[in-house]
């Protein structure tokens, strides 16, 4: 089978990280795959990109940005070139470009939004139109496909996949703590749902009880304003010694083998690949008590609340700090099980026994 996956920026996020992962899996598994995309590359995205080509994974990015009959064309290009038996479209946008080429391949729809992308009336409207276009639509989460239902309409092929994560690339560290047992580490670009401002706020509160604590920040630079935002909070409070503002990492197992607690404050999500990477590390994990973390409620060493009360959110992660790391059970959640759920859904698509 000749997959391609499409995205519409490669970056360090997590629509990405799945597609890097499902695509070296599903290459390794005897398939033939490629990634293409609409938009050029992030610069972070190099290391990935690298791993992709080593092990046979096609790539196809424009160098520029170009206009949106230009994205068109070269989509075109990449379909006429590569040959694909199955389009897996990631987002809406590349979805959107994905149907409206007059190609006979079928193209399956992944919904990763955290957010309800069909609010917006251009959207809505063309996912009306396109619909039946998609073979398939998967949403990575139940309120993706709630969503669908709800503003586009049912469709004959509507199902979730949830994200998967792959346990042998994260691996559970020895339970003793790590040598610097205080720092704690966020993971996500910077955005006002990723609410890194309340880890901030609540980070300061905790210092009353842990002054020797640490906080690093990890994440795509997407909203220069809230990144701005967060610079001046950790300023404002004179935190500028105890916390990192960083970006991207390619290597997040070392994050989370490092770091002592994951915070994870964010708003919405989908089905976060971060939040199931540090599940599989058995981190102690805080995090904000919304719908798409619920599952993880139970689990040893996870603390569900709300996020936006400082102290609250202090007081767990003290609490945090003191847990040690637990063997949580992620079963339906490894890459594994995604990847058998995506080529069960190719398999009947295609009408493969």
């Amino acid at each position: 089978m000749r997959i391609l996956h499409l995205v519409l920026s490669p970056r360090m996020s997590g629509a990405e990280m799945l597609v890097r992962d499902l695509a070296l899996y599903q290459q390794r598994a005897g398939e033939t795959v490629a990634v293409a995309a609409l938009m050029p590359a992030h610069a972070d995205f190099a290391p990935l990109r690298a791993q992709l080509a080593a092990a046979g994974v096609a790539c196809s990015f424009p160098p520029r940005a170009q206009r949106p009959l230009a994205r068109l064309w070269h989509l075109h290009g990449v379909m006429r070139r590569w040959r694909p038996d199955i389009v897996f479209a990631h987002a809406t946008i590349p979805a959107f470009y994905a149907r409206a080429l007059p190609s006979r391949v079928p193209v399956v729809y992944v919904m990763h939004s955290a957010v309800n992308d069909f609010q917006r009336d251009l959207f809505r409207w063309t996912e009306r139109l396109l619909s039946r276009r998609a073979r398939a639509v998967v949403g990575v989460a139940e309120s993706n496909v709630h969503d669908y239902l709800a503003e586009v309409g049912p469709h004959p092929r509507l199902t979730v996949i949830p994200n998967g994560v792959d346990t042998s690339r994260i691996g559970l560290p020895a339970i003793a703590p790590p040598e610097d047992s205080s720092l704690l580490l966020q993971i996500g670009r910077y955005d006002a749902v990723k609410n890194q401002l309340h880890t901030v706020r609540a980070f300061h509160a905790l210092l009353q009880q842990v002054p020797q604590a640490r906080l690093a920040l990890y994440g795509v630079f997407e909203d220069a304003a809230y990144y701005g935002k967060v610079r001046a909070l950790v300023a404002q409070l004179g935190l500028i010694d105890r916390v990192s503002i960083n970006g991207t990492s390619d290597n997040v197992p070392a994050l989370l083998a490092q770091a002592s607690v994951f915070a994870m404050p964010s708003a919405s999500e989908a089905h976060s690949i971060a939040f199931l990477e540090a599940l599989a590390s058995g981190i102690p994990v805080v995090a904000s008590a919304i719908p798409a973390f619920a599952f993880a409620r139970g689990h040893a060493a996870v603390q569900l609340v709300d996020c936006a009360d400082s102290g609250a959110y202090a007081q767990a992660l003290a609490r945090a700090l003191a847990q040690p790391r637990a063997v949580r059970p992620l079963d339906g959640l490894t890459l594994q099980d995604t990847a058998r759920r995506y080529q069960a859904i190719a398999h009947e698509v295609l009408g493969v026994a």
